[in-house]
């Protein structure tokens, strides 16, 4: 891109200054494993390119990276709602390049086209969507709403199915909130995530230990050595206050945990606009055992990626901490500030 360009005069592919901090503000909003945003982007004229970074890594809880591309499917969402917003058609390409394994995704965006309300419902959820970690309210969340959530995450070779008969599923979540507290590797590689000096912190990326208390994490992931588990009554008890979706894939290679998160954020965010609150959960799914009995009780034709509770709630978590958007867009653009 040329520093001279006008607004009037660049070409119709350029990228101002402008339309480049709504790209990377938005992408830095969507979720990710352990908040690590494991992702940057690269602009060129008419596209934007969706990158993994490579130097992020979780050996013990995500040895497959199945998490990190997940979460990269999911700035993909974010990243396709910024596109509409800014007038442009979004023609996404997920993996065009398989030589070149960092490359998640292109959109090229070169043709302009105006969003529709319900990109713009999505893309103002983003903003205020956040990870509720603690008891929802109790309130049940209706057959309709369900339907028109699980419609949104309906994407290739994805499926978001609603769960029932949770007292399965507490059995599922003890046994794997349980194993997880006693990996000692996970308590470890959870602890270097984890932010106890928000102000001193300069990257803006990994969880905020005020976001992590010890009595409000019940459920499998992000379980601490010090988290009080709760038996499995009132884990039955808390479950039934809630909806829990879970996302279904027709194979388990990277692509196939692309598109989940990238299906698992549409329907969050769809979510967010008719006024439920969510939590993802994938730490029970990296237990062997605990997947696999998933499937075999709950007759599930498909890998299971993600776990998604959905309910109602009166209380508004913190927001998580972010990076920069140079860190996510480079030199070039800093340069060009």
């Amino acid at each position: 891109m040329e520093k001279t360009a006008t607004a009037a005069g660049r070409r119709a592919g350029e990228w101002t200054l402008a339309e480049a901090e709504v790209l990377g503000r938005t992408v830095l909003r969507a979720p990710s494993v352990h908040n690590t945003q494991p992702w940057h982007l690269e602009l060129a004229d008419g596209a934007v390119l969706l990158r993994e970074r490579a130097d992020i890594a979780l050996p013990h809880h995500d040895p497959r990276r199945q998490d990190l591309a997940m979460s990269c499917g999911t700035a993909l969402a974010n990243l396709e709602l910024a596109v509409r917003v800014l007038g442009r058609r979004a023609a996404i390409s997920v993996l065009p390049d398989p030589e070149d394994p960092e490359l998640i995704a292109r959109i090229d965006a070169d043709q302009m086209q105006p969003p529709t309300d319900e990109e713009m419902h999505r893309y103002g959820a983003i903003v205020v969507r956040r990870s509720h970690r603690a008891e929802f309210t109790g309130l049940p969340v209706g057959s309709a709403e369900i339907e028109r959530v699980t419609r949104a995450a309906a994407t290739d070779r994805v499926e978001a199915l609603p769960l029932h008969g949770l007292d399965r599923l507490a059995k599922f979540l003890d046994h794997a909130a349980r194993a997880v507290q006693d990996d000692i590797g996970y308590q470890r590689e959870l602890a270097l995530w984890t932010i106890r000096d928000e102000a001193a912190h300069r990257h803006g990326a990994g969880l905020s230990f005020s976001a992590l208390p010890p009595g409000e994490l019940p459920w499998a992931g992000l379980v601490r050595r010090a988290t009080v588990l709760p038996d499995l009554p009132e884990l039955r008890r808390r479950l039934a206050g809630e909806t829990v979706l879970v996302f279904l894939t027709v194979d388990d290679a990277r692509i196939d945990h692309i598109r989940a998160g990238y299906a698992l954020e549409r329907c969050w965010l769809e979510a967010v606009t008719r006024g439920l609150a969510g939590a993802v959960l994938t730490q029970p799914l990296h237990v062997p055992e605990v997947r696999a009995a998933l499937c075999e009780d709950y007759r599930l034709a498909g890998f299971p990626q993600a776990l998604l509770r959905l309910g109602r709630t009166t209380r508004i978590p913190p927001a998580s901490l972010r990076r920069g958007v140079a860190e996510i867009l480079g030199s070039d653009w800093e340069q060009r500030r």
